[in-house]
């Protein structure tokens, strides 16, 4: 499982974007309901290679759909959170994207975790191919990091107070 996410811009809430308006964002955990109910994502997230990680949803307010979806694993060993794959509800992607900020706002809920578990912000994912190696480093500031993945990457703490700092969205007391 490899990160093939594009972070369009990073906004402190989601973007409407027929109109610019800011939308209220907040995330909660997927129920396995929410999962087996997705039409025409690109990853099956009721797979069983993500058993073992928490699942969060991304919502706008006055809106019931899902915008984006994040599956996490907390790794105490390495001290970070590791974002194991992350996606952009159909709606919100190409040209046609209902939101902006979506992919942002997923990296910044594995921040916020990680700042939670008492990790100091760090993340670490694995891109799926050098452009997107590139295309984290520009956008989030994730740093290559290669080994033990050709395409290993991190979100360090400076990195990781600057997504944080960019971001209003509230968490769901159920979290």
């Amino acid at each position: 499982m490899r990160l093939d996410l594009l972070i369009d811009e990073l906004t402190p809430c989601l973007e409407r974007k027929r109109d610019g308006k800011i939308v209220d964002t907040f995330y909660t955990l997927a129920s396995s309901n929410d999962l087996c109910a997705l039409n025409d994502w690109l990853f099956d997230w009721t797979h069983d290679d993500l058993k073992g990680s928490k699942i969060y949803k991304l919502m706008a307010e006055d809106d019931q759909r899902i915008q984006g979806l994040i599956a996490v694993r907390k790794m105490p060993r390495d001290r970070a959170i590791y974002v194991q794959i992350a996606e952009s509800a159909p709606h919100n992607k190409s040209g046609d994207k209902e939101y902006i900020g979506v992919g942002g706002h997923l990296f910044a809920i594995a921040v916020r975790l990680s700042y939670e578990n008492g990790f100091d912000g760090f993340v670490y994912m694995d891109a799926k191919n050098t452009s997107l190696v590139s295309h984290y480093a520009r956008t989030l500031g994730a740093i290559f990091i290669g080994h033990p993945h050709p395409y290993r990457m991190i979100i360090d703490e400076e990195a990781a107070y600057r997504l944080i700092q960019k971001y209003n969205f509230r968490r769901d007391s159920n979290v």
